[in-house]
């Protein structure tokens, strides 16, 4: 059935992309700003559950449809407790899968325009606008402002966005958050002062910023 599904909703255009186990797919999900992400409640290493409410910890605002072979009412309000935006029990028909996907993907193409203060962020392209200006930035500079701006007013620890910018990064001595912060503020200019330094807690994006 898996195999069914995937060959249908690339047949619709959509680009799959698959993870056999919930500790892969918080990796992925880290690396690639999805348009939508589907998840089985049972994994074989992490159950669905918590992969969601990782995600949701992280700041990841991907939207999120649970399948399950569980459908009793205390079920589906775990899982959209969890975070889920939606919730599907098998059995049921692949065309209705398609149909509630696009109406996930509808929804986050409605939202992927955000903005803070000077800041315009569009997902979907992968860029930051500055007053009206594209600002030019590296992966990681993009990675880090977005992670920053999807938690705006919120303390992120330097080791927390450590582990989102470079998950494989294993020297918590790195200075690589600092570089990248202080590049950033160089290209934010005279609105450098919109990422905070809050000593020995980490740094946080001004929501309003005078």
């Amino acid at each position: 059935m898996a195999g069914i599904r995937t060959q249908v909703l690339r047949e619709e255009d959509f680009t799959v992309d698959i993870c056999l186990l919930g500790f892969d797919a918080l990796q992925q999900a880290r690396r690639i700003d999805y348009d939508a992400m589907l998840l089985d409640r049972m994994l074989p290493d992490i159950d669905g559950l918590s992969v969601c409410t990782e995600l949701r910890r992280q700041g990841q605002s991907v939207p999120i449809l649970i399948l399950s072979n569980s459908g009793s009412a205390f079920d589906r309000v775990d899982g959209l407790e969890a975070g889920a935006d939606d919730y599907m029990i098998r059995p049921f028909e692949v065309s209705e899968l398609v149909a509630r996907i696009k109406a996930l993907h509808r929804r986050v193409h409605r939202s992927r325009r955000a903005l803070i203060g000077p800041l315009e962020f569009d997902r979907l392209h992968r860029v930051v606008m500055l007053s009206g200006s594209k600002l030019s930035l590296t992966e990681h500079e993009y990675t880090l402002l977005l992670f920053l701006a999807e938690r705006c007013g919120e303390i992120i620890s330097r080791s927390e966005l450590l582990a989102h910018v470079w998950p494989k990064m294993t020297d918590s001595r790195s200075n690589l958050i600092e570089v990248q912060i202080s590049r950033l503020r160089q290209k934010l200019g005279s609105h450098a002062q919109i990422i905070q330094t809050v000593r020995s807690h980490g740094y946080r994006l001004r929501c309003n910023p005078p």
